[in-house]
């Protein structure tokens, strides 16, 4: 009994607690120091525990910056990318899931593919082709820009989905009168909902937390959020305390979505399950 105590102490509780450990600690230190004096941050060393508690860089930041400004523009980009990553690849990956046609195997290949090229590749290609159409440094150009590189892996994930729903959930509605279109939004939807929910969560993590595409396609009339936090970096001096409430502010919609659709998954796997 005491063997398979410390067996499962030393093999999995232990584990799980320093990666628990590794993945809190830093977003915790990161929140400790945004609600520091900036004096405090400036000491060395620097106490585990503040003396006094502000919300000073809070305010600072959202008042005296244009920090608020650049959340909206993340926000407006990110709802956008998984708005137009779920319109195309909902009907992509039913279609890869139902229909068998020349070159399917080859084309689902290539989206796994895509993926293995770093993408800085799609930066000057994208750059020459948003400059021509004059979309550069707007909302348009980072949407389109991030369904590039996130529309393939969104594809292949929700064609596995599909292909978990028996077709003749499909047949069946087809029989009673529905329509191809009409089977996939009242039948083959709802029950694919959790991979849906997992998409785009995906979408919108990935567009969230993109710097490079923000960077190269983006300027002073759009900024998001990774692009600003880079602002206080300066090459003298570092404003620590501004640095850390908005890696705060910014590590909180991620955060909320996911724990949101984290019930969600849970309630769309229940509920949508196919009862024999």
């Amino acid at each position: 009994m005491k063997r398979a105590r410390l067996t499962l102490l030393l093999g999995t509780e232990i584990p799980i607690l320093a990666f628990l450990a590794f993945a809190i600690l830093p977003w915790f230190w990161m929140m400790l120091s945004s609600i520091r004096p900036e004096r405090d941050l400036a000491r060395s060393p620097i106490a585990l525990w503040p003396e006094t508690l502000t919300l000073v860089n809070y305010v600072e930041l959202l008042q005296r910056t244009s920090f608020a400004q650049n959340l909206r523009d993340s926000l407006i980009v990110a709802v956008g990318a998984v708005s137009l990553g779920l319109t195309l690849a909902l009907p992509a990956a039913y279609a890869f899931s139902r229909f068998r046609f020349r070159g399917r195997q080859v084309l689902r290949t290539q989206f796994l593919v895509i993926n293995m090229f770093p993408v800085v590749m799609l930066i000057l290609p994208l750059f020459v082709l948003m400059r021509g159409l004059g979309l550069l440094d707007t909302y348009f150009a980072l949407i389109g820009g991030h369904a590039t590189f996130t529309l393939p892996f969104a594809i292949w994930l929700l064609t596995g989905y599909f292909e978990g729903i028996p077709v003749e959930l499909d047949q069946a509605a087809m029989v009673d009168g529905a329509t191809r279109l009409q089977a996939l939004r009242l039948v083959v939807f709802p029950l694919a909902m959790p991979g849906v929910i997992a998409v785009g969560l995906y979408l919108f993590i990935t567009s969230w937390n993109e710097y490079l595409f923000a960077l190269m396609l983006a300027g002073r009339n759009v900024r998001t959020v990774t692009v600003a936090l880079q602002l206080f970096i300066g090459e003298h001096q570092i404003q620590w305390g501004l640095l850390m409430a908005g890696g705060t502010l910014v590590s909180l919609p991620a955060t909320i979505l996911f724990l949101f659709a984290q019930r969600r998954l849970v309630g769309g796997l229940t509920g949508g399950a196919v009862k024999g």
